[in-house]
């Protein structure tokens, strides 16, 4: 049995209809931004919190809209499974990289193809939404 990561991630939009992904230091895989929720956070509370901290964005929970909870292999800790409780966010501000990411790219569909993305991002994530974009 793999071991498990509760993580609140976003799915963080701009008004171009495209959706920011990381890069974690010394990583490869591109992800929605987010991360580990703390034992005494709600999902959004720490939505809130790791957003801040490792984007300089700031949110309101209220902003926030649950999509659902997913699943997937972690991508940079191997026997590890991420549970993600995901939140769409709209944005329309600077984002700065902070504490373990080292990059931020915004992208459209096509962009998003050219990446090395986390499993969680490639099969559960990017594709809802942009089937939804497209519809």
């Amino acid at each position: 049995m793999n071991r498990v990561i509760l993580i609140a991630a976003a799915l963080l939009l701009d008004p171009q209809g495209r959706t920011l992904l990381v890069r974690k230091r010394g990583t490869a895989f591109f992800m929605q931004p987010g991360g580990k929720i703390e034992p005494h956070e709600q999902p959004v509370q720490a939505l809130a919190r790791e957003l801040e901290e490792e984007l300089g964005v700031r949110i309101e929970p209220g902003q926030a809209t649950y999509l659902g909870a997913f699943a997937a292999p972690a991508a940079n800790e191997p026997g590890f499974e991420v549970r993600c409780e995901l939140f769409e966010v709209m944005f329309d501000g600077p984002v700065q990289p902070a504490a373990e990411i080292e990059e931020a790219v915004w992208v459209d569909a096509e962009q998003a193809q050219a990446l090395q993305l986390a499993p969680l991002t490639r099969d559960w994530v990017l594709p809802r939404f942009f089937a939804e974009a497209v519809s």
